[in-house]
């Protein structure tokens, strides 16, 4: 059976006190987490492109801090600026013209990224480049993007490990996978966003994705807003509680884990209510200790 690492979508929350933390505030967040969870997704880099200036990257001495925090073992999976993701400027209204991002898929900008966040390279897992839905303004076409896509992945370091996340629903198919693999990068599966049920995807996928190396899953949730809404933005209670689902996602990465693949599940507060709890129900499921 491979490793597991499980974990959550960030990981400063003051109302995960009595869940993971020891107080609200005053202690070092990181630290106390990873002494119960062995991987977290940071997306405090992933916001970099904005109207004016240049991308803004991560500072290395924030990077050498959450290094320090974390022990050996433990693994940042990170996502990939924006700016180097995002097709297209972000508009002040949904009229307003697309103008392009020119920094799309730059690999010098992604190199410069890597050379900031070289403090916790030992403790890295997969970079994740997130794409948000592409629609034909946005992208021709499949092909259009599996071409540059290939041409920006061929020219990234080596040595790492990188994952891709679409939102398109019809480039999710055994197809894209095949790239992907071809490619030597993994796929980043998720539950919300217009997405197809997850565990249907990893069922219907199961004989393809066991050859690949590793596999991320994210628990991200339907409804940011409505569940925003039950919880007050307090995230230290379940408010939609997903068994079936969890019973199916426990199934399939317990599946993939016995064909080799190294999962990494992360889980966002929006899944449920609170990320931390809902770990500790996937931990039930996986017979694992939370």
């Amino acid at each position: 059976m491979t490793e597991l690492h499980l974990g959550t979508c960030s990981w400063k929350y003051p109302s995960w006190a009595g869940i993971l933390y020891s107080a609200e505030k005053d202690i070092d967040y990181l630290f106390e987490y990873s002494q119960k969870l062995n991987a977290v997704e940071v997306d405090r880099w992933f916001w970099s492109l904005f109207e004016r200036g240049a991308p803004r990257l991560p500072n290395p001495l924030d990077v050498l801090a959450y290094r320090r925090s974390v022990p050996d073992g433990f693994r940042f999976v990170v996502k990939a600026p924006n700016s180097i993701t995002l097709t297209h400027q972000y508009r002040a209204s949904k009229d307003a013209p697309l103008v392009g991002n020119p920094h799309f898929l730059c690999v010098d900008l992604f190199r410069e990224f890597v050379d900031r966040i070289e403090a916790i390279r030992d403790a890295l897992g997969p970079i994740l480049l997130q794409f948000e839905y592409l629609n034909r303004q946005k992208m021709p076409s499949e092909e259009v993007f599996r071409e540059r896509l290939a041409a920006f992945v061929r020219q990234l370091p080596t040595g790492l490990q990188y994952g891709v996340e679409t939102r398109n629903p019809k480039y999710l198919s055994e197809d894209f996978l095949s790239f992907l693999r071809d490619l030597a990068v993994i796929p980043v599966l998720i539950s919300g966003y217009w997405m197809p049920p997850l565990p249907r995807v990893l069922m219907e996928h199961r004989q393809i994705l066991s050859t690949f190396p590793a596999v991320v899953v994210r628990l991200m949730g339907a409804d940011r807003g409505a569940i925003e809404q039950k919880t007050g933005q307090r995230w230290n209670k379940i408010v939609d509680p997903h068994d079936e689902e969890l019973d199916a996602v426990s199934r399939e990465v317990t599946q993939l884990r016995a064909t080799g693949v190294h999962p990494f599940l992360l889980v966002n507060n929006h899944y449920e209510g609170s990320a931390p709890l809902t770990i500790e129900r996937l931990c039930e499921r996986l017979e694992l200790r939370a």
